[in-house]
């Protein structure tokens, strides 16, 4: 997907010296952090994401959580389907209120042995399925940046009622009809790989696409080995 780094700052690493001009975009989104301009969490391959307010509800219509809040973790927890970490974070911010990865990390060590490394896959977790969000910076802990997390339904209270509204096929279009926008092309191993969708989901969604002349079948000088699918202003 596009980068908002390499917009800005070209398509290079992100430097180490902090005073890069590149490094304006930080200051960006710690800046917008909070006062839901936008949404930003890791969403897709849980890596950071940002999606626009009028995209995000079609993203919270498929998610398999029905978002029932504390009862509902109890719940997959009970299944098993998601980890004790996850359970307690969630817990955490449905009982107290906001809180920076610091102060939760201390909690959940204070609990019960636990490493880093599943501390943070549960943060991801619950990123991912639309469940906590950033809201916040906190200063505290040794490089004096944290963020501060918040359940998505206190952050977002609207959220539910919105995606309420949206059936998952058309979510999925205008996902989709929003990744070709943004992207220009595609494949379909490419969008199963960011979205997790079926084959036949994507497949049918394009067809869609193609038969509303949003996308075309692209045709490439070499032999990708699998079709490539394109907004029809690129060919």
């Amino acid at each position: 997907m596009p980068s908002l780094w390499c917009a800005v700052a070209g398509d290079r690493p992100v430097p180490n010296n902090h005073d890069d001009p590149g490094h304006i975009t930080w200051r960006w989104k710690d800046d917008l952090i909070g006062k839901r301009k936008w949404y930003y969490s890791k969403v897709l391959r849980r890596k950071s994401t940002i999606i626009s307010l009028d995209l995000i509800p079609n993203f919270f219509a498929l998610t398999p959580s029905v978002h029932d809040g504390l009862e509902e973790i109890l719940f997959h927890y009970k299944k098993g389907s998601i980890s004790i970490e996850e359970k307690f974070i969630f817990q955490q911010l449905s009982n107290f209120g906001p809180s920076d990865t610091i102060e939760l990390r201390k909690k959940l060590s204070a609990s019960f042995t636990q490493n880093v490394s599943s501390f943070n896959r549960a943060l991801e977790l619950l990123q991912r399925d639309l469940r906590i969000t950033p809201s916040g910076i906190s200063r505290n802990g040794r490089w004096k940046y944290s963020y501060i997390y918040q359940t998505v339904s206190r952050e977002f209270p609207d959220l539910v009622e919105l995606s309420n509204k949206i059936n998952k096929e058309d979510a999925i279009l205008s996902i989709l009809r929003s990744f070709f926008r943004s992207n220009g092309i595609g494949t379909i191993d490419e969008i199963n790989k960011l979205f997790r969708w079926q084959k036949e989901t994507i497949l049918d969604a394009i067809s869609a696409l193609i038969s509303n002349c949003e996308i075309i079948k692209a045709c490439p000088f070499w032999d990708a080995g699998e079709e490539i699918y394109s907004i029809p202003e690129l060919i």
